[in-house]
C-alpha cells in the first residue's frame, strides 16, 4: 500500500491525505478525521525554483472546454503546506514543485492557473460540483477515487529513507536506530513501526521512532544528527536532500510506488486535455527540468496517463 497524500492515520490510509507520506491528520474526533494540518501554511525559509517557460499549443489548447477557454483561467483546488510540491513562500504566493507544472500547463493551453485554497478533503466534492476545473494536491490515485473523478497521472511517489552523508542504515534492518518521520504520516502509523516490530520478533531492538509535527523538523534532526535516518514521502525526502548534499544522503531504494494524480471531472474533456499537455511537456524536455529544479526528477514519468492507480 503506498500513500502519497492519503490521509496518514491508519484509517482508511487510501482513501485519506494525499499519498505517501504527506501532510498529517491531526486528530481523531468521535471517530471522525479531522482533517486538518498539523503545520503553518508559510515555510518562509524554503527556496524556490526558477521557472521554465514554454509557448501555447494552439492544436492542445483548442481542445479545453468552453467554459475554459471562455475564462482565460485554469480554477485550481490546491491544500498547503506539502514542501516542496505546493506551499506558500514569505510573500504568501502559493508555489512549488506542482504549482510550476501546473503553470506550465497552463502555459501550453494558453490560459493561466488561478489557485484557490481548500481543505484538502473537500477538492474532490468542489470538483465534481463545478466549483474547480482540477484539484492539484499531491493526491494519490487510487481505484476508490477513481469511482468519483478522473485522474492525470503526472508523477510517481512512494516512500524513501535519507542517512546521515556517510552513515548507512539499512531501511530493512534498522534495528535499534533513531528514525525521524512527521507525526501522523503513514511512516509514523504504519511503515517504520511494522519494521520495528519485526526488529523486535527477531530478538532485535525496536527501531526508536522520532516523530515531529512538521517535515522541516524531521529533516532538520537528521542534518544536526540527532536521529540515524528519516523516513518520508519520496519528493520530500529527494528536496531535503538537495537543500543538503553535503550532510544527507538517500538510504536505500525508493519502494511502493504510486501515481500521484490531479482529479478532474469524470468522464470530461479536461482529463484528456490535460494528460495530452502534460505529454507535450515530458516530449519537449520541459517537465524534466521543472521535476530536476525542484530535486525531485526521481519521481519524473515518461509517458502521462489517466486512472492508473496501483491496486
Amino acid at each position: 500500500m503506498s500513500p502519497a497524500r492519503t490521509w496518514r492515520t491508519a484509517v482508511s490510509v487510501r482513501t485519506g491525505v494525499r499519498g505517501y507520506a504527506l501532510r498529517a491528520v491531526c486528530l481523531l474526533a468521535g471517530g471522525a478525521l479531522a482533517l486538518t494540518g498539523c503545520t503553518t501554511n508559510t515555510e518562509d525559509d524554503a527556496p524556490t525554483a526558477e521557472k521554465v517557460q514554454v509557448a501555447k499549443v494552439d492544436a492542445i489548447a483548442a481542445k479545453l472546454p468552453d467554459k475554459v477557454k471562455q475564462s482565460g483561467k485554469l480554477v485550481v483546488g490546491v491544500n498547503v503546506p506539502y514542501q516542496p510540491n505546493e506551499y506558500k513562500d514569505s510573500s504568501g504566493e502559493i508555489v512549488g514543485y506542482d504549482v510550476d507544472l501546473m503553470d506550465a500547463v497552463a502555459s501550453v493551453l494558453g490560459v493561466r492557473a488561478e489557485y484557490q485554497e481548500s481543505d484538502f478533503e473537500k477538492i474532490i466534492p468542489l470538483i465534481q460540483a463545478g466549483t474547480y476545473d482540477v484539484g492539484m494536491s499531491s493526491m494519490t490515485d487510487t481505484k476508490e477515487r477513481e469511482q468519483t473523478v478522473d485522474f492525470v497521472n503526472y508523477f510517481s511517489a512512494g516512500t524513501q529513507w535519507a542517512q546521515q552523508a556517510g552513515k548507512p542504515v539499512d531501511p530493512n534492518n534498522a534495528c535499534g536506530k533513531r528514525v525521524a518521520v512527521q507525526r501522523t504520516t503513514i511512516q509514523e502509523t504504519e511503515e517504520v513501526p511494522g519494521k520495528s516490530k519485526a526488529c523486535e520478533a527477531a530478538g532485535k531492538p525496536k527501531i526508536e521512532i522520532v516523530a515531529f509535527d512538521e517535515q522541516s523538523a524531521a529533516s532538520t534532526a537528521l542534518v544536526l544528527g540527532q536521529v540515524d535516518a528519516m523516513s518520508a514521502d519520496s519528493p520530500v525526502t529527494a528536496y531535503a536532500i538537495k537543500q543538503n548534499q553535503d550532510k544527507i544522503e538517500s538510504a536505500g531504494p525508493l519502494f511502493e510506488s504510486q501515481p500521484y494524480g490531479w482529479p478532474v471531472p469524470k468522464g470530461g474533456p479536461m482529463g484528456p486535455v490535460l494528460q495530452e499537455a502534460v505529454q507535450h511537456l515530458i516530449d519537449a524536455g520541459d517537465y524534466r527540468k521543472i521535476a530536476e529544479s525542484w530535486g525531485v526528477q526521481d519521481g519524473a514519468i515518461t509517458k502521462a496517463t489517466i486512472n492508473g492507480a496501483v491496486g
